[in-house]
């Protein structure tokens, strides 16, 4: 354990592609100057909260002050685990794992994003692998939920091809105009049928009670 006093700074998540890491300081920094080198059109709006729609260094600075803001929020009733996306130790997009009252309800909720010039290239797909499976093979999850504009093809396009549900659709304001998510969720059993072997998690162990322990977890690991 390289953190005792903070326990998410140890996690890993790393499939053949890609590395997940919390953010610490330093790739705070990173993902903030990757956010304003562009993550989507600005004629278009992906964000429930338009974050992108302000200029640097603004939009650096709000950047980082939501990843301390995760930190200093971080309770077992109510969690984020921002995650940075990195390619051949390149940071190349952003992940977050959330839950509320998860030892409950043990639901967790995805987001992502890519840096513009890393969209395109198969990444969004082995993100969204790899946090189901920090999800439900390292957390003890049952069930996942995710969402996404009905104009955010890409976005809904990996959640189609890993074979969600349809959980509905909710209607909001972007940008002072309606705008449409859709809502989609996945329960673990679906999840156990597209599992895949080549995911390893790190740091999860310590992890687990800082978030709230899960006291039906039989020896095994396998949520009941």
């Amino acid at each position: 354990m390289t953190h005792p006093y903070w326990p998410p700074f140890d996690l890993e998540v790393r499939t053949p592609r890609i590395t997940l890491r919390y953010v610490d300081d330093k790739l705070a920094v990173r993902l903030a100057e990757l956010a304003a080198h562009g993550i989507h059109d600005p004629s278009w709006m992906p964000f429930a909260l338009p974050w992108t729609d302000v200029a640097s260094p603004e939009l650096e600075q709000n950047t980082l002050r939501y990843y301390w803001r995760t930190r200093a929020e971080l309770t077992p009733d109510h969690w984020d685990l921002p995650l940075a996306v990195l390619v051949d130790g390149d940071v190349v997009g952003a992940c977050s794992v959330s839950g509320e009252h998860f030892a409950v309800v043990r639901t967790f909720e995805t987001g992502s994003w890519l840096g513009r010039a890393h969209q395109g290239q198969g990444l969004g797909k082995e993100v969204r692998a790899a946090s189901l499976h920090l999800g439900f093979e390292g957390l003890g999850a049952l069930v996942a939920t995710t969402g996404a504009y009905e104009d955010n093809a890409a976005s809904l396009g990996v959640t189609r091809s890993l074979g969600y549900s349809p959980n509905g659709a909710r209607r909001e304001v972007r940008r002072d105009q309606l705008g449409v998510t859709l809502l989609f969720h996945m329960i673990i059993d679906h999840w156990r049928t597209i599992r895949r072997d080549d995911i390893e998690l790190f740091g999860v162990e310590a992890l687990l009670p800082f978030l709230g322990p899960i006291t039906d977890m039989p020896a095994d690991g396998t949520p009941t």
